[in-house]
């Protein structure tokens, strides 16, 4: 800027001058977005360490396993469970703690026994499978033809089943290709004339520990016939004297009922979101089990878990953006009633759920997370929330890497919360290593002493750090909302 020899500014020198002082700064870069494990990790710290330092979970779970015990649908015991998780809830001060009654299977067991009358007399150690017939009064004798699959009972002449008892004894090799043969196996045998299944426990050890769990649905058109497994003991030992050429025969006496529905409920309670109340992010497992052991690792585990996970974030006053939400399910183990009650009961909040995580696998050594959003196909919609989905939760994982936990795969998922993906919600799976789970799963082994205190208390950290992250980062898991992604 130059003045004029006489000192005075010319007037467009004092525009000049004005131009400077009123200009704008100059813009500043945009700051980079904080990254998700960085804006989360002061909250998720205070969780790991009040999870870490806690014997809460622990004391809970004791509670539950050794006050009251073994947990089948229509039971004294589940109902006392129920008011027991209610309880425990409104002590841990969340809100909108409440019970939804659920109509439930009510199957009994009964007085049973199977006896290896020849050669013998040995007892077996049997339990009768869920949902099964019971036998007539004086039980039922019969010789035992043994088969190591479904197409080696259907290569058997008709003479060879007629009248029979049919040993499956198959070695496990996983729970989904091994069940279907407590699931279908007395069906298929009655098709064939048998009079009665025994299935080799499914399980990969045994301690002459059988292993129980719920027959499916009879057929109409085929005689009811009473399913029970036996001990994988006893099932070899029965197959190796069959192999011999010796006659194998057996005494089986079951009074299993199946009684009129009885009344149950689903346990909820929540805290509710800071910003986005109607946002749901959902976490439970199954409070029902099945009526031996008391349920330790399946499920009362994933239920004292979930329930912690809120308990700490009220306990350190941490309230997310959206409401967090534990819902402890009845019947998953015999119906399903609970988890299809719950979804069923949302209408339009449908919409709103962000997330269901469900645990029931175990309180075993926890090694991350599983995550699943259903009909993933050609549709880019569906590939999008996919993708959206797994890459946030990876964003998520790192916060866990201390606990070993940040391993993040697809497929996630749950009985309980199966309901709730077929609608649109993308779904979460806890996941431990289940080193030994299915050796005491449904058997009487499955008590409060196989559960590790240290590693409970990590599996608590973990998901209390993953569901705070759900409820509290800035989007969505995915961006399209549940009631916008399709009905069942």
């Amino acid at each position: 800027m130059r003045l004029v020899a006489s000192g005075v500014l010319t007037a467009a020198s004092m525009l000049m001058m004005l131009d400077v002082a009123f200009a704008a700064p100059a813009p500043r870069p945009a700051a980079a977005p904080v990254p998700l494990e960085v804006a989360l990790r002061p909250a998720a710290e205070r969780l790991i360490g009040a999870a870490l330092s806690s014997d809460h979970a622990y004391l809970r779970l004791s509670q539950l396993c050794d006050g009251i015990g073994h947990r089948l649908s229509g039971s004294r015991s589940l109902e006392r469970a129920v008011e027991w998780a209610a309880a425990a809830m409104r002590e841990d001060g969340l809100e909108s703690v409440r019970l939804q009654p659920v109509r439930v299977p009510h199957w009994v067991r009964g007085e049973e026994r199977a006896v290896m009358v020849e050669p013998g007399p040995h007892p077996l150690a049997m339990l009768g499978l869920g949902r099964s017939v019971g036998t007539p009064a004086g039980g039922i004798t019969a010789d035992v033809v043994a088969v190591g699959s479904f197409a080696e009972l259907d290569s058997l002449p008709a003479e060879a089943v007629r009248g029979k008892i049919v040993l499956y004894d198959v070695p496990f090799t996983s729970y989904g290709a091994t069940v279907r043969y407590r699931g279908n196996g007395a069906n298929r045998a009655a098709a064939r004339g048998a009079v009665a299944a025994l299935v080799r426990s499914v399980g990969p050890v045994s301690l002459r520990t059988p292993h129980t769990g719920s027959m499916g649905n009879y057929v109409d058109s085929i005689p009811k016939i009473p399913g029970a497994a036996v001990s994988i003991e006893d099932a070899t030992r029965m197959r190796r004297l069959l192999a011999r050429g010796e006659r194998v025969r057996v005494h089986l006496a079951m009074a299993a009922d199946t009684l009129p529905p009885a009344l149950s409920h689903n346990v909820i309670g929540e805290i509710r979101g800071r910003e986005r109340p109607d946002e749901v992010v959902v976490v439970g497992g199954h409070i029902d089990s099945w009526d031996v052991g008391s349920g330790a690792h399946d499920d009362g585990g994933g239920c004292v878990i979930a329930m912690e996970s809120l308990r700490l974030m009220k306990q350190l006053g941490l309230r997310p953006r959206r409401t967090v939400r534990v819902v402890l399910w009845t019947n998953e183990e015999n119906g399903l009633r609970g988890g299809n009650a719950y979804a069923d009961s949302l209408g339009d909040a449908m919409a709103g759920h962000v997330a269901a995580i469900e645990s029931d696998g175990g309180v075993e050594r926890v090694v991350g997370f599983d995550v699943g959003v259903n009909r993933v196909g050609t549709d880019s919609t569906d590939v999008a929330r996919s993708a959206a989905a797994m890459a946030r939760l990876k964003a998520i994982a790192p916060l866990l890497a201390g606990l070993g936990a940040d391993s993040v795969r697809t497929g996630g998922g749950g009985a309980d919360i199966g309901p709730l993906m077929r609608r649109g919600v993308p779904g979460i799976a806890h996941r431990t290593t289940m080193e030994h789970y299915f050796d005491w799963h449904h058997t009487q082994s499955d008590m409060l002493d196989k559960v590790n205190p240290i590693e409970l208390r990590k599996n608590v950290a973990a998901l209390a750090v993953m569901v705070y992250a759900l409820a509290e980062m800035p989007g969505r898991l995915v961006d399209v909302p549940a009631a916008t992604a399709g009905r069942p």
